[in-house]
């Protein structure tokens, strides 16, 4: 008997480790794409698109932001999709529009793939009996903020209640990350895939620094990041710069005046570095690749460093949960993969 499989996408890592997951299954889910606004991570959802369907998935895309009508018009076009799924893939439980969506659906197993290092937290807050949050507050319109509050406090409830132990529904977890969760079987993302489809990158000489989007999300201050990335381009002699796909083009543009080369990614970094060139040395601020990245590209002759968030960083709205947070994105890596510390 075949199982029907479908996996619900919001970003290019999403999708990235849903073809990890393929893969690894051996399955071949139907994948609908819930396209972003940001149009850089548009484009690289795109690119990613067809890397997956190249690897064999069928994908569609919908648009469930396109108006404040839209998610309605998403789930009436999903319905068909989603009806008699036995399995879901999903990239992303904190996110108030696929929740909406999940909601109305009742399948026998679940399945949430990484969506970087918010895999952490949402291990803490489900065992915690915690609402979905995301760790960072994110400005948004008020149809996004209305959006939110109803799924925080509906649906996040609902989604919940679906996946108890006692509601029969299977939950697994696969992941990069090393998430401890009790009620769920946690199986380990070794980029397979990935691996076996790029052997080996081209090894360049000046080290890569890695982009983060942990000013547009209001947790460190720009001018300081700025400096910092100045620093580390002296003392690591550094030649490019990959940015995040959320970070402004003011910025950018205020780091390419330092002279390095801003490349934008047209595909998750995993893929991007693996199958391209790569830095002897990369160096990351705390974010998801300080855990893929010592996977993705391991027995490969790079050295992976990163840098702590220094206190006087962040700015006065980030509270001390974030603060923990990071730090203990950075600890754990450490930890698990025995990265050095890059100082500014």
């Amino acid at each position: 008997m075949s199982v029907k499989t479908v996996a619900l996408v919001e970003s290019p890592a999403q999708l990235l480790n849903v073809v990890e997951w393929a893969h690894w299954a051996r399955a071949r889910p139907s994948v609908l794409v819930l396209a972003p606004a940001n149009e850089t991570s548009r484009w690289q959802l795109r690119t990613m698109a067809q890397v997956a369907r190249s690897a064999g998935l069928t994908v569609s895309w919908h648009e469930p932001r396109s108006g404040g009508a839209a998610i309605a018009r998403t789930v009436r076009a999903l319905a068909g999709d989603l009806a008699g799924a036995d399995r879901l893939v999903l990239g992303d439980p904190f996110s108030g529009v696929m929740q909406v969506v999940v909601s109305l659906v009742k399948p026998s197993e679940v399945t949430f793939v990484d969506d970087g290092t918010a895999t952490l937290e949402l291990a803490r807050q489900w065992v915690a009996g915690e609402h979905l949050r995301r760790w960072h507050q994110v400005a948004t319109t008020e149809q996004k903020r209305h959006i939110a509050r109803f799924a925080r406090d509906q649906i996040a409830d609902s989604l919940r209640r679906r996946l108890e132990p006692s509601s029969g529904c299977r939950l697994t977890v696969f992941s990069c990350l090393p998430v401890e969760l009790t009620q769920a079987q946690v199986i380990t993302n070794d980029y397979g895939w990935l691996r076996s489809q790029y052997p080996k990158p081209v090894l360049k000489l000046g080290a890569d620094l890695i982009g983060t989007s942990l000013v547009e999300t209001g947790v460190v201050a720009e001018g300081d990041y700025v400096v910092a990335v100045a620093s580390l381009a002296v003392r690591h002699r550094a030649d490019r710069y990959l940015a995040h796909r959320k970070e402004s083009p003011a910025k950018l543009a205020r780091i390419a005046a330092l002279g390095l080369r801003v490349a934008i990614p047209d595909r998750p970094l995993e893929l991007f570095l693996r199958a391209g060139e790569v830095g002897s040395v990369v160096v990351s601020f705390p974010s998801t690749v300080v855990h893929t990245l010592p996977v993705v590209l391991a027995g490969t002759g790079v050295e992976l460093l990163v840098c702590d968030i220094e206190p006087s960083w962040y700015t006065p709205d980030t509270g001390a949960h974030s603060r923990r947070f990071l730090g203990t994105v950075t600890s754990v890596a450490r930890r698990q993969h025995g990265l050095a510390s890059a100082a500014c």
